[in-house]
């Protein structure tokens, strides 16, 4: 979509309706899939054993909708400052290259991995942790509404990655669009409530540098530890694991199929 010289408010509109719909996407699914079509099948991987009652829900929605908001706001000040020749975002492909472009989204992903961190460590320190990083861990049991669900200046903070990178490197639009998308399916991934990866997942030096459901539950469980996004590389180096992250993750993969309802509180 071309937004060209349209006004700036009708330009905040269209991106808070596209990030909403992005949102409702992949929240929507995961919660339709997930918790009503497939609990019955997996209810046994329920990580904390029970879901939270429809009241968190609501509350994890209209949180989000505020972040709605204010990416959209974000969303606004990136299309400005791209104009204003702020942010290097351009159009054509075959200005940088395919490889350039691949190249773009994985340096996008593997610098927002490391962003995450270190921002995420620093909004749990007791000073600030209160006033910015509370409000998503109003959440000790998630659910996918709650990917979004920030206080505002934290959702500015979230929201920060793309700019920070488009000011120090070329980004192609359907680049960002590529990351975000990945970027939204692993966060309502961690924050699904069912554990779906295999049991084999954090044994295997092939699959265990990458993060799991249970590992962001335990995050929202137990506060202090845990901090990674999309891999565990950060978490490992800087010794952040919860000590009984495989035994959890192995316990809720080990639990047998049981033929019973599980319903919202």
């Amino acid at each position: 979509m071309q937004l060209g010289n349209l006004n700036p408010w009708i330009v905040y509109a269209i991106i808070t309706t596209l990030v909403t719909f992005r949102y409702f996407l992949f929240a929507g699914i995961a919660y339709y899939l997930v918790w009503i079509r497939g609990k019955g099948r997996w209810q046994h991987r329920i990580i904390q054993g029970k879901l939270p009652d429809k009241d968190k829900l609501w509350q994890e929605f209209r949180y989000s909708m505020l972040t709605m908001l204010i990416f959209g706001g974000v969303g606004l000040g990136i299309h400005l400052g791209k104009k204003a020749g702020i942010f290097h975002i351009y159009k054509n492909i075959d200005d940088h290259g395919i490889g350039y472009f691949w190249f773009s989204v994985v340096a996008l992903i593997l610098l927002h991995d490391t962003y995450f961190y270190w921002t995420h460590r620093f909004m749990h320190w007791k000073k600030i942790f209160k006033y910015v990083h509370h409000v998503h861990h109003k959440s000790t049991n998630p659910s996918p509404w709650a990917a979004f669900s920030f206080h505002p200046t934290e959702a500015v903070i979230e929201a920060g990655i793309v700019p920070l990178v488009a000011f120090f490197m070329p980004l192609h639009s359907l680049a960002i669009l590529v990351f975000l998308f990945y970027m939204t399916f692993l966060n309502v991934l961690g924050h699904l409530g069912f554990e779906l990866f295999p049991k084999f997942f954090v044994r295997s030096s092939w699959t265990n540098w990458h993060n799991t459901t249970t590992h962001h539950n335990m995050h929202h469980k137990y506060f202090n530890c845990n901090y990674g996004l999309y891999f565990n590389w950060w978490d490992k180096w800087m010794g952040t694991n919860h000590k009984n992250y495989l035994e959890e993750f192995e316990k809720v993969t080990s639990n047998s199929r049981i033929p019973q309802k599980v319903s919202i509180n």
